[in-house]
């Protein structure tokens, strides 16, 4: 996992460079995760063709791509809204409710990452398959980097055979690299319960992703037969895993 610096956003990192439970270790270059890359400087958008990046993959509902200014850019970009293809006020209601009734935020946030691929499975099934099918060098994003963002590297980190501990380690790094930001913008939130709400949110503690991927295997057996599941080809995953770590 090699973090990089690209003006406007703050959390940006390669996941090149993990280790696998075989000895190998994830190739660089392949797959990079990000938050939300619209708000790239021009430095920043030349940071990002300089790494290599020929496809985007942006995980976001339509509502937030409309609240971004178009940017032309000379790069193959793939819309996949993973949670639905509207933004959905019951659904977010509900893991509201939930986030208030639980005092630990693994619990929420395990359940509701849980919930997501099980209820949004065709749809998380074309993020996947937008990365598999690509050329070169894919971003992922959506608005922080940390929810969206966050499950589909977990499991595509361990269809690579990266082992939970490091799963977990690099969802942790999130609440670290947003920190800038969220310390100034959650306690500006003047409405008490939806400042309560997002000082829970903020943080990535890394037994969340590592429940979230042992449940999956639970459920599945392993991460391959869920993408099975959700769509995708053998021959989508085989190159899935070839993309992600070296023969």
């Amino acid at each position: 996992m090699t973090a990089l610096a690209w003006e406007g956003c703050l959390n940006v990192r390669d996941l090149g460079g993990l280790p696998t439970e075989d000895g190998r270790r994830t190739t660089t270059g392949a797959v990079v995760r990000a938050d939300n890359i619209r708000k790239l400087t021009d430095a920043g958008w030349q940071s990002l063709a300089d790494h290599g990046v020929r496809r985007i993959v942006d995980l976001r509902w339509p509502e937030e791509l409309a609240n971004d200014p178009p940017r032309d850019v000379d790069i193959d970009v793939v819309h996949v809204s993973v949670l639905g293809p509207a933004y959905d006020d019951e659904y977010v209601a509900r893991m509201d409710a939930h986030l208030r009734s639980v005092d630990d935020v693994v619990d929420h946030h395990s359940y509701a990452y849980i919930d997501w691929l099980e209820r949004y499975r065709e749809d998380f099934g074309r993020a996947f398959a937008a990365i598999a099918d690509a050329d070169g060098t894919v971003v992922v994003h959506c608005m922080g980097g940390k929810d969206r963002t966050g499950v589909v590297s977990g499991l595509l980190l361990r269809l690579a055979g990266v082992g939970y501990e490091e799963i977990g380690e690099d969802y942790a790094v999130t609440a670290v690299n947003l920190e800038p930001s969220s310390s100034k913008w959650i306690p500006a939130i003047e409405d008490e319960a939806e400042r309560a709400k997002w000082e829970k949110l903020r943080h990535t503690p890394a037994e969340a992703m590592i429940r979230v991927v042992r449940d999956v295997e639970s459920r599945y057996g392993d991460v391959a037969s869920y993408l099975r599941a959700a769509g995708l080809s053998d021959e989508q995953i085989e190159r899935l895993r070839e993309r992600l770590v070296a023969a």
